[in-house]
């Protein structure tokens, strides 16, 4: 398994099968100006492949506020559905853990869908536990 942070339009797009998992709202001709325009504000591409083949994809961001101070933030977190339960997301999770520490992060944060039971099993195994309800409202 090897570790990429996604720089490059290629390594971008090529997380775009399993990221439009979680977020097929996104269309894949949008999805390059729309990450490049999250990174414009701190936003990361990580992903973890075997022999080219993308299994799983983390977005995040290093941030600080006075709720959390210095932390890193998961806005995206998927393995392939045909991967999943391979130990794929595991270990790009525990990748996540380690750049936060990395980077003096007191915290690693994220939302996950009311709806998605099993993601929240595996959050709840890893390790997380839930703090807060995040609320929204639509404008």
């Amino acid at each position: 398994m090897e570790l990429i942070r996604a720089e490059t339009d290629e390594q971008i797009n090529a997380c775009f099968p399993v990221l439009s998992q979680l977020r097929p709202e996104i269309s894949e001709t949008d999805f390059l100006s729309v990450v490049r325009s999250q990174m414009s504000s701190g936003y990361q591409l990580l992903y973890l492949c075997i022999d080219y083949q993308v299994l799983s994809v983390a977005g995040f961001r290093i941030s600080e506020n006075l709720a959390w101070g210095k932390h890193l933030y998961v806005d995206d977190l998927v393995s392939d559905q045909y991967h999943r339960s391979q130990g794929a997301g595991e270990h790009l999770f525990h990748a996540l853990i380690e750049i936060a520490s990395n980077n003096q992060c007191q915290q690693l944060h994220l939302d996950s869908g009311v709806q998605r039971f099993d993601a929240h099993r595996f959050y709840l195994r890893l390790g997380m536990r839930i703090a807060s309800h995040h609320l929204m409202l639509d404008i």
